[in-house]
C-alpha cells in the first residue's frame, strides 16, 4: 500500500491537536448513525486507494466527533469518505466531496431504507 503524506497529516489529526492555521480541506465529522464506527477513509477523489484509516487504533462511538486536519499546502479539494460500521463491517462512501467548501459532514443511517446518509455545511 502506498502511504502518501496526506495519511500521516490526517493520522496527526486525530491527536487532538488544534492548529491556528489549518488548511481549507479541514473539516468535523459527526457520527449520529446509532452506531460505532471502527474506520475512517479520507482520499483525494482521483486515488484509486483509500490510504490509511484516519481514527488509526481509535473508534468514533455514536454521538462523537472528530477534527481532521490536512496539511497547509494540501491543495486538492475534491475527495472521498468512506465509514465502516463496528457492528458488521458494512461501509457506506461518498465521492468527489469539495472539502474546501464543507467544514463539517454529519453522518445518519436511516434504518428504514438501510442506508447511511451524509449532510455538508
Amino acid at each position: 500500500m502506498h502511504i502518501t503524506a496526506m495519511s500521516a497529516i490526517v493520522l496527526a489529526s486525530l491527536a487532538g491537536v488544534a492548529h491556528a492555521e489549518g488548511a481549507k480541506q479541514d473539516f468535523t465529522l459527526i457520527n449520529k448513525t446509532g452506531y460505532e464506527l471502527s474506520e475512517v477513509y479520507v482520499s483525494p477523489s482521483k486515488s484509486n486507494d483509500w490510504q490509511e484509516d484516519v481514527l488509526g487504533r481509535d473508534t468514533l462511538g455514536d454521538g462523537e466527533r472528530t477534527n481532521i486536519h490536512f496539511s497547509r499546502n494540501t491543495s486538492t479539494c475534491r475527495w472521498d469518505l468512506k465509514v465502516v460500521y463496528t457492528v458488521d463491517s458494512s461501509s457506506a462512501v461518498w465521492s468527489n466531496i469539495d472539502l474546501c467548501s464543507v467544514s463539517k459532514i454529519t453522518i445518519r443511517y436511516d434504518k428504514n431504507n438501510d442506508v447511511t446518509r451524509a449532510s455538508f455545511e
